[in-house]
């Protein structure tokens, strides 16, 4: 099998990368390496992931930009079987400070890999790496309720894939990657392609190069282990629903395997997986035995949804797919991976 793979340096991407590289199929991975200069990082992070995938003989780096149709073009070659699409712009507050931009990466973007895929090798399976925050601020209407370190929803158990969209406001990353997720839609429905969307909540895991925009949970660790401050916005008893990468993986190669046309899931740890920012901390305090050397509270940032839980139910029948990691053991495997590789975060 041949497997595409955009944004292949990042976490998920890399992730993927390795999974298909080590089941033994030809595996494409396209990526401009960027994300550091986005973030205004001045240090390696997906160099690294770009450095650690060509030690698989099967796996063929493609320096490129998924904005660019001779470069997509270029990676598909004679066509695969599978495009499994991680690129993107990640951040949301870096979202509002570069609107174009990020339009240009998450929604043009998405639609130009699409177009080449549709044009080049249309059987092709293809996964879209979707998120939570294209629900946007209707999250915000569940009843909550208020507990010493954390909110809850109030007689649900999680967000389904009915919630509407509409009405609400997502921030332009949301925006952007909603552009993408309904035009993966689109290709399913209007060209018959078989396509799926998994609007992802909070993926972590080794090899994420977490900054306080984006990748919170690295983030945490990398800062407890080096001794950063870190800032919460709000109280922090913000929820999330936690999801190791490698259990995401296995999900899009269910979708892969699977007689599905084209789909929409929910996808992350769901309720049996959450934390608040309160408890994570405490948890990382407990694992590593470090103390946070300083912690802020500043106001809330704008659409920062104080509870997202998936309702997983959908993804889990429909795939026959489970959680295997919890949070304790999946943060286990990030504060050693850390800890070995402090001296790109310092």
């Amino acid at each position: 099998m041949k497997v595409l793979v955009t944004g292949g340096a990042g976490l998920v991407g890399s992730h993927v990368a390795e999974y298909y590289s080590k089941n033994g199929d030809e595996v494409r991975v396209l990526d401009n390496l960027m994300r550091s200069n986005l973030f205004g990082y001045n240090k390696e992070s997906v160099e690294f992931n770009w450095n650690y995938l060509a030690q698989f003989d099967n796996i063929k780096r493609i320096k490129g930009d998924i904005r660019e149709e001779k470069d997509v073009i270029k990676a598909l070659g004679n066509g695969v079987d599978v495009v499994i699409h991680t690129a993107g712009q990640p951040g949301v507050p870096l979202s509002a400070k570069i609107p174009r931009e990020d339009f240009s990466i998450n929604a043009y973007g998405t639609l130009n890999v699409l177009e080449c895929t549709r044009q080049v090798c249309p059987k092709a399976s293809f996964i879209y790496c979707s998120t939570n925050k294209i629900y946007g601020e209707n999250v915000e209407k569940i009843s909550l309720e208020e507990s010493e370190t954390r909110y809850s929803y109030k007689g649900k158990k999680g967000v389904t894939e009915t919630m509407s969209v509409d009405l609400t406001g997502h921030t332009p990353y949301g925006a952007s990657k909603y552009t993408g997720d309904i035009y993966t839609q689109e290709y399913g429905h209007m060209y018959g392609m078989k396509t799926a969307v998994f609007r992802m909540s909070c993926t972590y895991g080794t090899r994420q190069f977490g900054f306080e925009d984006q990748g919170w949970v690295a983030w945490f660790v990398i800062a407890n282990l080096t001794g950063q401050p870190i800032i919460i916005y709000g109280n922090g008893k913000q929820v999330r629903d936690l999801l190791y990468v490698e259990d995401l993986v296995a999900a899009f190669d269910k979708f892969v395997n699977s007689d599905i046309r084209h789909d929409v899931f929910n996808i992350g740890g769901g309720p049996r997986n959450t934390t608040s920012l309160l408890e994570f901390i405490s948890l990382i305090e407990k694992k590593t035995g470090v103390k946070f050397r300083k912690i802020e509270h500043k106001e809330w940032r704008p659409s920062d949804q104080k509870v997202y839980i998936s309702d997983i139910t959908k993804v889990s029948k429909a795939l026959d797919w489970k959680v295997s990691a919890t949070p304790e053991k999946g943060l286990e495997r990030l504060i050693e991976w850390v800890g070995a590789n402090t001296r790109y975060f310092l």
